[in-house]
């Protein structure tokens, strides 16, 4: 089971984690080629649209990760 601490510690990444994602998600509006990367997928017919932000989740994942591998022990 998690001790007293590192469930304390957890509890602390998690809420910095979502608040960057707050953060990012604020911001997005403002950052103008977050969702328009050439990478990404949109696909528009007659009474059909399809957008999947292939390149824009790719760029993301690479960093959170990064952000992950920054603070590891």
């Amino acid at each position: 089971m998690f001790g007293l601490g590192t469930l304390g510690k957890l509890l602390i990444l998690l809420g910095v984690f979502i608040a960057l994602m707050g953060l990012l998600l604020m911001a997005g509006d403002k950052i103008p080629w977050l969702g328009k990367l050439p990478g990404d997928i949109l696909i528009k017919k007659e009474k059909f649209t399809l957008y999947f932000p292939l390149a824009t989740c790719i760029l993301i994942s690479l960093l959170i990760t990064l952000f992950f591998a920054l603070f590891r022990k």
